[in-house]
């Protein structure tokens, strides 16, 4: 190795030492940090609850105040085996009724499929078919669609009132 290279490499070594060295030592140690403290505190007391509502109803009237409850309303409950069959008659007519409306679309005929649909129907107090949505899929969209289509086209259900109904569409091909 050349001389005028070491000479090089030691001149640049103390020069950066000369620089970064006392910038070292005047630092030294850094300083402990402070200990910990802790205090226990008191609870804080609390003003004793007043029996008087924190808000209150100032527009209503003393004779409102005093107005009895409404009567509970009866409610006629079917047993169990009644109530089944009057399901089953309700799933029966509601089929009857959806198979003058629903129709096998002809791309599904075409392409030869078939599957069965669960939708499920919410019928007013008046008997009116209030929303239908798709329960259980078929797995082919083309098939759903013409299930809620032909459940929509039914109008309305006279002999059921206020509730669901689980309806199944069975299309297959013969």
């Amino acid at each position: 190795m050349p001389s005028s290279l070491i000479l090089a490499l030691a001149l640049s070594l103390a020069l950066h030492a000369s620089l970064l060295l006392p910038q070292a030592f005047k630092h030294g140690t850094p300083p402990p940090p402070p200990a910990l403290e802790a205090r226990l505190r008191m609870p804080v007391e609390q003003p004793e609850a007043s029996a008087e509502p924190l808000l209150k109803d100032t527009m209503a009237s003393a004779e409102e105040a005093v107005k009895p409850p409404p009567p509970p309303k009866v409610v006629v409950r079917r047993s169990q085996p009644e109530a089944r069959a009057a399901a089953r008659r309700d799933v029966q007519a509601a089929q009857r009724k959806l198979s003058e409306h629903v129709y096998y679309p002809p791309d599904a005929v075409a392409r030869g499929i078939e599957g069965e649909v669960r939708l499920i129907l919410t019928v007013s107090e008046s008997g009116r078919i209030s929303d239908v949505h798709v329960g259980v899929s078929s797995g082919h969209a083309i098939l759903d669609n013409a299930a809620v289509r032909a459940a929509w086209a039914m109008g309305r259900v006279d002999w059921a009132h206020s509730g669901e109904l689980i309806l199944p569409v069975i299309f297959r091909l013969e």
